[in-house]
């Protein structure tokens, strides 16, 4: 007889995020070599049982639109909050025409799968005059918020006046985010290739000087000392943080709920999809703390500028 098996337990204790959605078929099915669903429960299911709002991934950097719809179709990702960066790492020089033609691809898969696809545009503020007509023409065409990367850290006077703009508007800004893993007892100050991504720091800095403005940690799963940013953020509720990442520890999300709070969290995949959905899932979130990361705390961000979806 086959041994039931504890759900929570299934979610951390299997490659669930790498092979058990990755080898289901278009029907939900697990691949045969990991025997019947019956024995357990249909992890399809529950996966899909959720509503779900990715509040952060990209297009054009890693896969096509089509195979990310795809892969959204099946964990019942109904719509995917997206931006085109530039790292400072890559060494291009974040100009006026290379900032536009990122928010370029943005608005092509927009009109590509029309409904799926929110838009955040992306800037560089060295040039302060062409970010903020960027602004107008992004949102003109149908974005709701920003993103910015590494070239300027988000507590710079150069962000001030975009800032402001957005705290007029309504919108979330997500914020590379970057926190250094700490060595005998001490955590470096910016790790070791982004000496100008915002730390967490750089978060309370500015949500200290602009209350009333949105700011989004991005990636707590991406590898970096996300209990030390759970705790400098703690005090400071105009933070939120999504989930994102391929780094994702167990107990990261119980950690940032207990620090943050249920409605500060946003989930989210950064292209690590099942890796997001099994985060959540293998939480001790319950239920109606599932559904509001899942979907309802982004879509209440987005109903301050009338950009919620029903």
């Amino acid at each position: 007889m086959a041994e039931i098996i504890n759900r929570r337990k299934f979610f951390r204790n299997t490659a669930f995020s790498a092979a058990g959605i990755m080898l289901a078929g278009s029907t939900g099915k697990l691949n045969p070599g990991w025997g019947e669903e019956s024995e357990s429960f249909n992890i399809m299911k529950e996966v899909t049982k959720y509503r779900k709002l990715d509040a952060h991934e990209h297009v054009g950097l890693s896969g096509t639109v089509e195979e990310q719809i795809n892969i959204a179709d099946r964990l019942n990702i109904e719509k995917l909050v997206i931006s085109r960066p530039i790292s400072a790492d890559s060494g291009i020089v974040v100009t006026p025409e290379e900032f536009r033609k990122c928010n370029d691809s943005v608005l092509k898969a927009m009109k590509q799968y029309p409904g799926r696809y929110l838009g955040l545009l992306y800037l560089n503020p060295v040039y302060g005059k062409e970010a903020l007509e960027e602004i107008k023409r992004c949102l003109d065409l149908g974005m709701v918020g920003l993103k910015i990367y590494n070239q300027v850290k988000i507590n710079d006077p150069l962000f001030y006046p975009i800032i402001e703009k957005f705290i007029d508007l309504k919108m979330i800004i997500l914020v590379h985010a970057h926190c250094g893993i700490g060595v005998g007892g001490k955590r470096t100050k910016y790790g070791n290739i982004q000496p100008n991504a915002s730390i967490p720091e750089d978060f309370v800095d500015a949500a200290k000087r602009y209350p009333e403005a949105m700011f989004q940690y991005a990636h707590t799963g991406g590898g970096g000392d996300w209990q030390y940013a759970c705790k400098a953020i703690k005090d400071y509720p105009n933070i939120y943080v999504d989930t994102s990442g391929s780094n994702n520890e167990g107990n990261m999300i119980d950690y940032a709920l207990e620090y943050l709070g249920e409605e500060r969290l946003f989930f989210g995949t950064d292209s690590s999809y099942y890796q997001g959905v099994s985060g959540v899932l293998s939480s001790s979130l319950t239920e109606a703390q599932k559904k509001k990361v899942f979907f309802e705390n982004y879509n209440n961000i987005l109903r301050k500028a009338g950009n919620n979806i029903s």
